[in-house]
């Protein structure tokens, strides 16, 4: 059985998606860009863009059940690889103890003109 996730604290879904989807016991959230939900504006830098999206990747999937300490697996895209350093150096605070599996990649251009996205797989006890 499917459940679809929608929480007002991480911005609207900005074309036909959903926040995240639960199914069993597992949450699969959509890339999560660094935009500020209040505003519908994306934060100002990597650095803030790359806060804003994990804590709106946070939001989700505490929504779901799940948290950031049950995430099992992330994908990080960002529109420069030479800013890795500083985005791990984030994701670092966020993510602590039993590190989830990880990719990153460089994409030629994110929604928005974003500078950083999230998504993730977690799990629901």
């Amino acid at each position: 059985m499917r459940k679809v996730i929608a929480t007002e604290k991480a911005p609207a879904a900005i074309g036909p998606y959903a926040q995240a989807n639960v199914i069993g016991n597992l949450v699969f959230t959509s890339g999560q860009l660094g935009i500020v939900p209040e505003t519908g504006d994306l934060a100002e830098g990597l650095e803030a863009q790359t806060r804003q999206a994990l804590d709106n990747l946070k939001h989700i999937l505490e929504e779901a059940g799940s948290s950031l300490e049950k995430t099992i697996k992330t994908t990080c895209f960002m529109d420069d690889m030479n800013d890795f350093a500083a985005m791990n150096a984030i994701y670092a605070e966020y993510f602590n103890g039993d590190f989830p599996s990880r990719s990153a990649v460089q994409v030629a251009a994110l929604p928005k003109g974003g500078l950083f996205e999230i998504e993730a797989i977690a799990y629901v006890e």
